[in-house]
């Protein structure tokens, strides 16, 4: 179940990197865009790829948040990370569906609105994600998970998804 303290949690942290900052570069730099460099046909394969990768982000965020909440018994949140290791649903996939959301939604931003300002924030995210994770999420998890992290982490890759689904059972 949803609660509040997963509504925080949301506000928090994706509402943030995916909406209010995206909206403030935008408001701030008059909608600089460099669409007057493409083609309509380039505009319109962008336009399209955007819309795809703003609905995979969409089943990425909203289904892992659900996952965090009815299993791991947490938020994504770092002030309140799940109390179990949650290896179930897209985790089964993937070991950041969280981010990787995160990651396609602001992909998708940048290709639906076509602003420099939007891709050169969504490129400061994945560069930082790509960078910070390994750094100080997975060694937080080994310590909190042990050795069922690390079975986890040596079969499930961290952001590009598996075609078949990880089946180890893990307490």
């Amino acid at each position: 179940m949803i609660t509040f303290k997963h509504i925080r949690a949301i506000l928090a942290l994706p509402f943030m990197v995916l909406i209010v900052i995206p909206s403030i570069l935008l408001y701030y730099s008059d909608f600089v865009i460099f669409s007057y460099q493409l083609s309509v046909f380039l505009e319109v394969v962008f336009k399209i790829t955007g819309g795809l990768f703003l609905l995979l982000g969409l089943v990425f965020l909203i289904g892992n948040i659900v996952t965090f909440a009815k299993i791991g018994n947490g938020t994504l949140a770092p002030w309140d990370p799940p109390t179990k290791l949650v290896v179930t649903g897209m985790y089964r996939y993937v070991r950041n569906p969280m981010i990787t959301g995160v990651m396609f939604i602001l992909i998708a931003e940048s290709l639906l609105t076509l602003s420099l300002y939007i891709s050169c924030w969504a490129v400061l995210f994945i560069f930082g994600s790509v960078v910070l994770i390994p750094i100080i999420e997975e060694p937080q998890l080994e310590k909190r998970f042990g050795d069922d992290y690390r079975l986890y982490k040596r079969h499930v890759p961290r952001w590009i998804p598996r075609w078949t689904a990880w089946e180890q059972n893990i307490k």
